[in-house]
């Protein structure tokens, strides 16, 4: 019996993580906060029932996690997240533990904004670094990406160091813009307001984040030097007072205050011009919180409080099959429009099969709808007393809707996927990366000209790519496209062919591997075919692999679709080997040097001298730090240069940098 608990337990650690890794590194939930949410009130409760703790259960430990892509940033505080309360009794027990510490207290209570958590630093009043929160001890340097939204100011009137942290967001309006420009242009439209302030934020482009209509709150004071405060209103109120955007705030003496605050929140928030999917209340008092302390994951004078979703009642009119980018097939409940939160739903998600099969859900049931805060609302229950007596058992497709292959539950996993590595659903998501700039970078290739391509038959997995010089005036025929076009792409395509094999690697798409890992496989490995047979244990003992990055190239590479795609890249004449190998050339000048790029570069695009130095053994980061080698300055160099000079960090113009490639100079 005991085992069986266990075993549960570590099923649900593993489920738990899973989700993890999809909201914080790929910014792609595949299940509902609210449904989340109950996976970890279930882990919470058989940990402590059977006393079976762990370290590494996500129940104690920060949610998130740092994106290879990403310079590291080690904060200088440990970044905590809330626990939460979902109804008045959690509310008042939480109340009840505060009182069994401190007396003569007051809350302060703030909006939850659904955005993406991140930490600013100021130095002598200017904006000197931005990181996400990550695993809350380590997270991703997006100083660039930060320092693109405009409502954030950039130098403020305050001279001390200052380390903040806030939540960016989009607003409502930003957001149903930006997806009908998403639309115009042919691209895929963001999920919610949450995932695309996440992935605007988490852009190796800061051209693109810039283009997104990004806002930031603050709501804390992580460190000031020079100041002391009495309150959390006294600090929010002298944080607006420098010119940031902070939460709106309001003081609650008791929890009684509290609760009636919740309520008037709950029919007031869709009023707002910004998603908020709860509440936040701490202790006002700064000098009671040190009294009642921390966990390791949760300070214990705060509580998140999760507002119940808004349900309305309405029939499934059918219930059809969705193939995603990652090939996991997801049922979706077809409804009878009805009004949820201000917008008319017609389809509301089913997550898995499990899900059908633990609230019995078939088509034709009248059933609970509800929306929290997501673009397809969730099904939450069936009104059976309204059932149809000739309703049927929906059964989950054991072929996949677009290919016909067959379908498999994941291990451990509620999800079931597409076993057919070429399933048109998953292919075109996999080939629009492989296309792209920082992957292959074959230009004219961008997603709407790959669509057609796709919706003609003209290609069908990456491979195509290659054999498209024999298809030239199909290609011609596309919509929007000429034999200049044409060419032009087709020469593209030809170029790409003599890409080094870092940019190979990322281009293959392969789960948890970014840039930066590529590039780290193909400088230990040199060879596509010696990182087919690599084993997992070698390739976790590279700095910077671990082991969940290790396991899922060996798990790629084992796929014979996936060595079948690269025969065909070879045949093709795609280079699968590391450039500039000669153990003489110049790159033992760079190795294991950190390069950072400031200004603007004349004779090359960021891109091209990011390739040449990590071609050469170094590596380039985001941010200036005492581990920085060098400072490539262009011209209008930005704020790196001036912490370049504090640090006494060498500084060099292109010439220089020319020189430092020849070995010149050193």
């Amino acid at each position: 019996m005991a085992d069986d608990i266990y075993k549960q337990i570590d099923k649900l650690r593993r489920e738990i993580n899973y989700h993890n890794d999809q909201y914080y590194l790929s910014d792609d939930p595949q299940i509902s906060d609210f449904e989340y949410d109950a996976l970890m009130r279930q882990l919470i409760e058989l940990e402590d029932k059977y006393n079976y703790h762990s370290p590494d259960s996500p129940s104690v430990k920060v949610s998130g996690g740092v994106l290879e892509e990403f310079e590291k940033v080690r904060h200088k505080t440990v970044q905590l997240s809330l626990a939460n309360a979902f109804n008045e009794t959690e509310l008042r027990e939480f109340d009840a533990r505060i009182k069994k510490s401190v007396s003569n207290y007051s809350y302060c209570a703030e909006y939850k904004f659904d955005g993406l958590s991140v930490i600013i630093e100021y130095q002598n009043g200017k904006l000197v670094q931005g990181a996400t929160r990550g695993d809350g001890v380590i997270g991703e340097d997006i100083t660039q990406n930060i320092k693109t939204i405009k409502s954030l100011p950039k130098s403020i009137e305050f001279k001390n160091n200052l380390i903040i942290r806030g939540e960016v967001i989009i607003k409502k309006e930003d957001f149903i813009k930006l997806n009908l420009q998403r639309e115009k242009e042919n691209l895929f439209k963001f999920a919610n307001p949450r995932n695309a302030a996440a992935g605007s934020l988490r852009q190796l482009d800061s051209k693109i984040t810039k283009s997104r209509p990004l806002d930031i709150f603050i709501f804390n004071v992580d460190i000031i030097e020079g100041k002391q405060f009495n309150s959390h209103m006294e600090m929010l109120a002298f944080i607006k007072s420098l010119g940031f955007n902070v939460s709106k705030a309001e003081k609650k003496e008791n929890i009684n205050q509290v609760i009636e605050f919740c309520d008037k929140m709950a029919e007031k928030r869709e009023e707002l011009d910004y998603e908020i999917d709860g509440l936040v209340f701490k202790i006002d008092e700064i000098n009671l919180r040190n009294i009642l302390g921390s966990t390791s994951k949760n300070p214990r004078w705060a509580i998140a409080y999760k507002f119940p979703a808004v349900q309305k009642q309405t029939k499934i009119k059918d219930i059809t099959i969705q193939v995603g980018r990652t090939g996991v097939l997801t049922p979706v409940a077809e409804l009878e429009p009805v009004e949820i939160s201000g917008s008319v739903v017609a389809r509301a998600t089913l997550h898995n099969e499990d899900y059908i099969k633990q609230k019995d859900i078939r088509v034709g049931d009248m059933v609970f709808v509800r929306k929290a805060g997501e673009i397809i609302p969730e099904v939450v229950s069936v009104d059976f007393d309204k059932r149809d007596n000739n309703s049927k058992e929906f059964l989950f497709p054991s072929k996949c809707p677009v290919c016909g292959y067959d379908v498999a539950k994941q291990e451990d996993m509620a999800a079931v996927k597409c076993s057919n590595i070429s399933c048109p659903a998953a292919s075109l998501r996999r080939v629009i990366h492989f296309c792209s700039r920082d992957a292959m970078n074959i230009e004219g290739m961008g997603q709407a000209i790959v669509t057609a391509m796709f919706n003609n038959n003209l290609i069908s997995d990456v491979s195509d790519i290659y054999y498209l010089k024999d298809k030239k005036e199909e290609i011609i025929s596309l919509d929007k496209m000429g034999k200049k076009s044409t060419e032009n792409i087709l020469d593209a395509i030809e170029k790409s062919k003599s890409n080094d094999l870092n940019k190979l690697i990322f281009a293959l798409g392969i789960p948890l591997i970014g840039q930066r890992g590529a590039t780290l496989i193909a400088n230990q490995y040199k060879d596509i075919d010696n990182i087919i047979d690599a084993k997992q244990e070698d390739l976790s003992q590279i700095p910077e692999i671990g082991e969940k990055m290790a396991y899922e190239i060996v798990h790629y590479f084992k796929d014979k679709d996936h060595i079948a795609i690269i025969n065909s890249l070879k045949t093709a004449g795609v280079n699968t080997k590391k450039l500039n190998n000669d153990s003489n050339n110049v790159s033992d000048i760079f190795k294991d040097k950190t390069f950072v790029l400031t200004g603007t570069l004349k004779g090359y695009a960021r891109n091209e001298i990011k390739d040449i130095i990590e071609k050469m053994g170094g590596k380039v980061s985001s941010s200036v730090s005492a581990k920085t080698e060098y400072v490539v300055a262009g011209e209008s160099p930005g704020s790196k240069y001036d912490k370049a000079q504090e640090l006494n960090i060498k500084i060099i113009n292109e010439e220089e940098f020319n020189d430092l490639m020849k070995g010149t100079i050193k």
